[in-house]
């Protein structure tokens, strides 16, 4: 199954949705969700519902809340964190690219990917 990402506040830069969507991948954000101003639980929550993968430049929180849901047995369906500002557009969208055709959505469930592992 296909990779579909959840871009939350800090990840939601026009530059890279729009690229990512140039590309042919699935990106939803969290201002078309109408979820501005919403809790990491509840942006992680949103994007497992919706069956999407999570992107986030907010490293330390989403870091914690992978490991909270682990041990409480929760489920989500994937996280990939970002430093910010590191990447220009196109290597952003590159290893985001790289990404998305190396990994499927069910390998993606549970788990937590770094961008700064998925270079070329």
């Amino acid at each position: 199954m296909k990779i579909y990402l959840y871009m939350d506040e800090d990840s939601m830069d026009k530059r890279y949705v729009s690229t990512l969507r140039t590309h042919g991948i699935d990106v939803l954000t969290a201002q078309e969700a109408k979820m501005l101003d919403k809790d990491d639980d509840e942006h992680l929550d949103y994007a497992t519902k919706q069956n999407r993968v999570l992107v986030s430049f907010n490293r330390r929180d989403f870091f914690a809340l992978h490991t909270q849901y682990l041990k409480e047995g929760k489920r989500h369906a994937g996280i990939i964190l970002s430093p910010q500002q590191t990447y220009s557009v196109g290597e952003y969208v590159r290893r985001i690219t790289n990404l998305v055709e190396k990994k499927s959505a069910e390998e993606m469930r549970d788990h937590l990917e770094f961008l700064s592992d998925w270079g070329e």
